[in-house]
């Protein structure tokens, strides 16, 4: 298929404690981007260790709002990952959503498998939309927060990545955002890999991408952007456990409600929106190679 003739897709990219109960309006929006009451839901609990019980607040969710095609694909081996149902399954679904846990968990067991390169097509090529909250929403990068403190300061060498599902690519997903107050941990991250911009997503928000045209920010926190590319800092010289000098650290905060649209073709994208803003826009935004 050529890229003229591939559709957009949507990633809905949650911090995590979505209302699933009341007004719902983030996994409304997912449903809606999905195609409403014809959207086909698959729910993939890998990340959880308690998966019946996530299946069963997102089928009741789900439920809720008029979905009637929703299915389970409850991934424990790797195999499971590359058996031909579950491959099936998000092949024919139009929304795919990942749950909370533990984001190591989940790519040890669909990273790089038949589900993996799915989902991909999916997103890339049909137009599907995916979704994850918490871990599912760490693990949509390229490069993935696997584990790390979250402690008053910044710290060289006090988190670790690893590799994600590379929907996002230049950029890095921590959630729980201000709730757990995990700013110096993604300036942690930024400090040692500048080429990253950092996303944090507050609880209950989530950021909607929609690939190759903008972003939207739902629910009743915010989203935070660390940009540590034209930073000065002593990261390299100091031992590991001390705070780095960070200078010149740019940071956007984008709280709900906020929208922002690439800009059209000839136009001049200054007078429509910040040039740091715009490049970000573009990176978030943009095709990506199906791995």
């Amino acid at each position: 298929m050529s890229e003229q003739e591939q559709k957009n897709g949507h990633l809905v990219i949650i911090g995590g404690h979505e209302d699933r109960k009341r007004e719902m309006e983030i996994l409304t929006r997912f449903v809606e981007l999905a195609g409403g009451a014809d959207a086909n839901i698959v729910v993939i609990t890998a990340a959880s260790t308690i998966a019946d019980e996530m299946w069963g607040i997102y089928d009741e969710a789900f439920g809720t709002l008029g979905v009637e095609r929703r299915r389970h694909v409850q991934v424990t081996s790797r195999q499971d990952a590359n058996s031909e149902e579950f491959v099936r399954l998000v092949d024919e679904a139009t929304g795919i959503f990942m749950t909370g846990g533990d984001q190591k968990r989940l790519l040890a067991l669909i990273g790089g498998s038949a589900l993996d390169a799915a989902m991909h097509v999916a997103l890339k090529v049909r137009g599907a939309t995916i979704g994850g909250t918490s871990a599912g929403a760490s693990a949509m990068s390229g490069h993935m927060l696997a584990q790390g403190r979250a402690e008053i300061l910044p710290e060289k060498g006090s988190v670790s990545l690893g590799a994600g599902l590379g929907f996002l690519h230049r950029v890095v997903v921590d959630q729980h955002f201000s709730e757990r107050q995990r700013l110096s941990r993604l300036l942690s991250v930024v400090a040692q890999n500048p080429y990253l911009q950092g996303i944090g997503i507050d609880e209950d928000t989530a950021l909607v991408v929609d690939i190759g045209s903008g972003i939207e920010v739902l629910g009743q926190g915010a989203v935070t952007i660390v940009d540590g590319r034209t930073m000065i800092t002593n990261v390299a010289d100091i031992k590991d456990r001390d705070t780095p000098e960070l200078i010149d650290v740019r940071l956007h905060l984008l709280p709900a409600g906020s929208s922002y649209r690439l800009p059209a073709p000839g136009s001049d994208p200054a007078k429509s929106l910040p040039l740091p803003l715009l490049d970000f826009l573009e990176n978030v935004t943009k095709r990506n190679p199906i791995s």
